[in-house]
C-alpha cells in the first residue's frame, strides 16, 4: 500500500490539511485538500505526446460538483446523476483556469487537464478557493512544467475588520467578497463583489491578503520539497531562427507597425492585417515545401511569431511614446452614446455604445413566482429573483460560427454584470418583482461585459426599477516594462490581446460593486493595482455622467406592458382557505381573473397581472376569503343549509354563520322553511363570535 503523506497549516483558526499518496495515483499530480470538513480532490494530468490541437495551448480545467458531498440526491424527479455543470460550477472552474493558465509556457502543445472534484462540503467553508489551492498543489508536485506555485484566499469585511476565508454566514454580512490569487509578491487573479466600497478600501484588502498568500505559497513549496517530481520536458511549438527572421522581414516590408497603429476602424484595420497574414501564409508554404520540408516551420508557428512581434510593438510604443493603437491618450475613453426606450413592447431597454463596442440590454419584470430555483450542491434549494444573461453572437465580431448554448465566457461575463448591479437593487419588500436582464452584444472591440453593466443600468432605470444609484463599468489595461509600467483606460481588442492585464471595475459614484482581473504575465503588484484603480475612478465618473445625461433616475411609472403587483398580508392560518382543497380555490381565482398568485409562508400574497381589473377582482376575492368577520357587521348572506334549529348562511366565501330560529324574525317562528329557503339572499347582522370562532347571525336585528 502506498504511503500517505500529510501536511497541515493553521489558517485563521482553522486547519488546512493536504494529503497525497492514497487517491488518484495514476495522475501526474494528485492531492486531497481539506479545510474544516470541506474536502476537494485535485488532479493534474498531461499527455505524453503533442496534442492534435493547434493554435493554442490545450489546457482543460473542470470543476466537478458531487451532490453526495453534502449528503443530497439531485432534486430532479427523473434524472439523479449530475449532468450539465451549474453556472456556479462553471464560474468556479473559471477561477481555477484564470489563476493557473498564465503560469504555463503558451508554446506548450501537450494536453493538460486539471480536475477539481468536491468530495465533501460542510456548508461553512466553501470549496472554490480550496479548489484553486488544490489545483496549484497538484500541478506543483507533478512533473508537468508549470511556473507555480500560486495561492488563493477569500477576503471579507465586517464592521471595517477584514476576515480571511469568511464562513458562508459571515459572507452574508460582509460588504466585500473578494477572491484573490497570487504568490504573495504579486497578484494574478481577482474576482470580487462589493457594496459600494471605496477604491482605498479595496486596495487595503489587497494589501491585507498578500501576506496570507505568501504563507500559503510557502506551504505549497515545502510540500514540493518533500514529494515533488522532477519536471518533464514539454512538447513545445518551435521554429528555426531563419524562419522567424523571414516572417519578421515580411512584417517590416509591409509596414506592420503602421497598420497596427493606424486610427482606422477595427474592420478596416483587420482587413489590412489579414492581407499581411496571407503573405505570411504563402511564405510558410514555400518554406515548408522547399527549404525545410521536415522541419518545424508551420502556419501555427508563423502566427505565434506575428503575435510576438505585435506584442513587442505594442509594448514599445506604449512604454516609450505613450502611443496606443487607435491614437488615444493613455487615460482617454472612446466616444460614448446612450439611449433608452429603444424597443416598444419591452419593459425597459438600454443601448450603450462605446467606440466599436455596443450592448443592448433588455429588462423584463415578472411575478415573484418567476424566480429561478437553484438545485445546488452547497445549499438547500434557493431562489434567485435577479438574473443577468449575456449573449455574444458571432456577428458582433464579424465572424461566422454555429449558434449554440452559452459558453464559459458568456456565463462569466453575465455573472460579472449581475454582481455589479445586485447590491443596487431594491429589496423584495420594496419591489417584489422578479427581474431578468439580457444583454445582447451587437458589436465588440473590447470590454463588452462592462458595456453590459452600463446598458443594464440604463435598462433598469428605463423600466422604473428603483435602484439605489446608477452604475458604470470600464476595462483597464497595463503594459509592463523592465523598469516601469503604463496604465491604459478603456482597452480595446488589440490592447487586451497584447497587453499584460485585463482589469474590469464597476460601481457607482459612492464606490465599487464588482471587480475582475486576469493577467498574461505571472502577476502584478499592489502598487500597480492602486494606480489602475486611481485612474479608473475618473473614467467611471465620466461614463456615469453620460448615463445620467440620458436618464438621471428611475422612471416614476412602469411600462404599460409590465405587470402590476398587489401585495396582501393575511393571517398565515388563512393560507389554506385561499388555496382550498387540492388547490381548487386558488386555481378558480386564477382561471377567472387571469392573474398570477404567489403565496409565502408568512402570509404574504402577491397578485401579478397586466389587467388592472382582473387584479382588483382577485384582490377582493382573496380579501373576502381571508377576512375575519367582526361582531356588529352587516352582510347580504346566502342561505346554504336549513336545520330544525335554524339556518346556516355564507357571509363571506368559505365562512358560514348560524341564524338561530329565534333570530329569523321578530315574530315567533315555528318552522325555518316558512322564512327562508336554500339559495335565498338575506340581510344578517353578526351578533356574536364565540370562543370557538363560530359566527352567530341575526336577521331580526339586521332588519332593525
Amino acid at each position: 500500500m502506498s504511503k500517505v503523506n500529510r501536511w497541515t497549516m493553521e489558517l485563521e483558526g482553522r486547519t488546512l490539511t493536504v494529503e497525497t499518496g492514497e487517491l488518484a495515483k495514476q495522475a501526474n499530480g494528485s492531492v486531497c485538500v481539506s479545510y474544516g470538513e470541506t474536502v476537494v480532490l485535485a488532479t493534474a494530468t498531461m499527455s505524453k505526446r503533442q496534442s492534435g490541437i493547434t493554435g493554442y495551448f490545450p489546457l482543460m480545467v473542470d470543476y466537478e460538483e458531487r451532490f453526495y458531498a453534502s449528503g443530497k440526491i439531485k432534486g430532479s424527479r427523473f434524472i439523479k446523476r449530475e449532468g450539465r455543470p451549474t453556472d456556479e460550477a462553471i464560474l468556479n472552474g473559471r477561477l481555477i483556469d484564470r489563476t493557473i493558465r498564465p503560469l504555463f509556457d503558451m508554446r506548450m502543445r501537450n494536453d493538460v487537464q486539471v480536475i477539481a472534484t468536491v468530495l465533501s462540503i460542510d456548508q461553512e467553508n466553501e470549496p472554490s478557493v480550496l479548489s484553486i489551492i488544490a489545483a496549484s498543489l497538484a500541478l506543483h508536485i507533478s512533473d508537468i512544467p508549470w511556473n507555480g506555485p500560486i495561492a488563493a484566499l477569500r477576503i471579507g469585511r465586517i464592521d471595517n475588520a477584514f476576515i480571511i476565508n469568511p464562513t458562508n454566514e459571515e459572507r452574508k454580512l460582509s460588504d466585500i467578497d473578494l477572491v484573490l490569487s497570487g504568490s504573495g509578491d504579486t497578484i494574478n487573479m481577482i474576482e470580487a463583489g462589493a457594496k459600494q466600497v471605496s477604491e482605498d478600501d479595496i486596495v487595503k484588502s489587497f494589501e491585507y491578503g498578500t501576506s496570507y498568500l505568501k504563507k500559503i505559497s510557502d506551504f505549497i513549496r515545502s510540500i514540493r520539497e518533500d514529494v515533488g517530481k522532477e519536471k518533464s520536458k514539454p512538447a513545445l511549438l518551435t521554429w528555426s531562427d531563419e524562419f522567424e527572421l523571414g516572417v519578421r522581414n515580411i512584417l517590416q516590408e509591409n509596414s506592420y507597425e503602421d497598420i497596427l497603429f493606424e486610427k482606422d476602424s477595427k474592420v478596416a484595420k483587420y482587413d489590412s492585417l489579414n492581407e499581411v497574414s496571407e503573405k505570411i501564409f504563402s511564405y510558410t508554404q514555400e518554406w515548408v515545401a522547399s527549404i525545410e520540408p521536415k522541419g518545424q516551420a508551420s502556419k501555427e508557428a508563423a502566427s505565434l511569431i506575428v503575435d510576438i512581434v505585435a506584442d513587442e510593438l505594442v509594448h514599445k510604443n506604449v512604454l516609450l511614446q505613450g502611443k496606443r493603437p487607435d491614437g488615444r491618450a493613455l487615460s482617454e475613453v472612446r466616444k460614448i452614446t446612450c439611449r433608452t426606450g429603444v424597443l416598444p413592447r419591452t419593459h425597459g431597454t438600454g443601448l450603450f455604445t462605446r467606440g466599436e463596442t455596443q450592448a443592448l440590454t433588455v429588462a423584463t419584470l415578472g411575478a415573484p413566482g418567476a424566480e429561478q430555483i437553484l438545485d445546488s450542491m452547497e445549499e438547500n434549494d434557493t431562489k434567485k429573483r435577479y438574473m443577468h444573461h449575456y449573449n455574444f453572437p458571432p456577428y458582433s465580431v464579424g465572424e461566422v460560427r454555429p449558434m449554440r448554448g452559452p459558453g464559459r465566457r458568456e456565463i462569466g461575463h453575465g455573472a460579472l454584470a449581475e454582481r455589479a448591479l445586485e447590491p443596487l437593487l431594491p429589496t423584495k419588500e420594496d419591489f417584489p418583482y422578479t427581474i431578468r436582464l439580457v444583454s445582447e452584444v451587437l458589436e465588440s472591440n473590447g470590454s463588452s461585459s462592462m458595456a453590459s453593466v452600463c446598458g443594464s443600468t440604463l435598462a433598469l432605470m428605463d423600466a422604473g426599477v428603483p435602484i439605489q444609484a446608477p452604475a458604470s463599468g470600464i476595462a483597464m489595461g497595463i503594459i509592463i516594462g523592465e523598469k516601469d509600467f503604463k496604465v491604459l483606460s478603456d482597452i480595446q481588442g488589440l490592447e487586451d490581446h497584447f497587453g499584460d492585464m485585463d482589469f474590469k471595475v464597476a460601481g457607482t459614484q459612492k464606490g465599487i460593486t464588482a471587480l475582475q482581473m486576469d493577467v498574461k504575465v505571472e502577476g502584478v503588484t499592489v502598487e500597480m493595482l492602486k494606480e489602475v484603480l486611481r485612474q479608473s475612478h475618473g473614467n467611471r465618473m465620466d461614463i456615469l455622467n453620460s448615463i445620467v445625461s440620458e436618464i438621471a433616475s428611475p422612471r416614476e411609472k412602469l411600462s404599460p406592458y409590465a405587470p402590476r403587483i398587489i401585495i396582501l398580508q393575511i393571517n398565515p392560518d388563512k393560507i389554506r382557505d385561499v388555496i382550498g382543497p387540492g388547490g381548487k380555490i386558488i386555481n378558480e381565482i386564477i382561471s377567472e381573473t387571469g392573474v398570477e398568485i404567489d403565496i409565502e409562508d408568512d402570509g404574504s400574497i402577491f397578485i401579478t397581472a397586466v389587467d388592472e381589473l382582473g387584479a382588483e377582482k382577485a384582490k377582493q376575492w382573496i380579501e373576502n376569503l381571508t377576512r375575519e368577520v367582526k361582531s356588529g357587521e352587516l352582510f347580504n348572506a346566502k342561505i346554504t343549509r336549513i336545520m330544525n334549529f335554524g339556518a346556516f348562511a355564507e357571509v363571506l366565501p368559505g365562512q358560514e354563520g348560524l341564524i338561530h330560529i329565534s333570530q329569523l324574525s321578530k315574530e315567533r317562528v315555528e318552522k325555518v322553511e316558512t322564512i327562508v329557503k336554500i339559495g335565498d339572499i338575506v340581510k344578517v347582522k353578526v351578533i356574536e363570535i364565540d370562543n370557538l370562532g363560530r359566527i352567530n347571525l341575526s336577521m331580526k336585528e339586521a332588519s332593525e
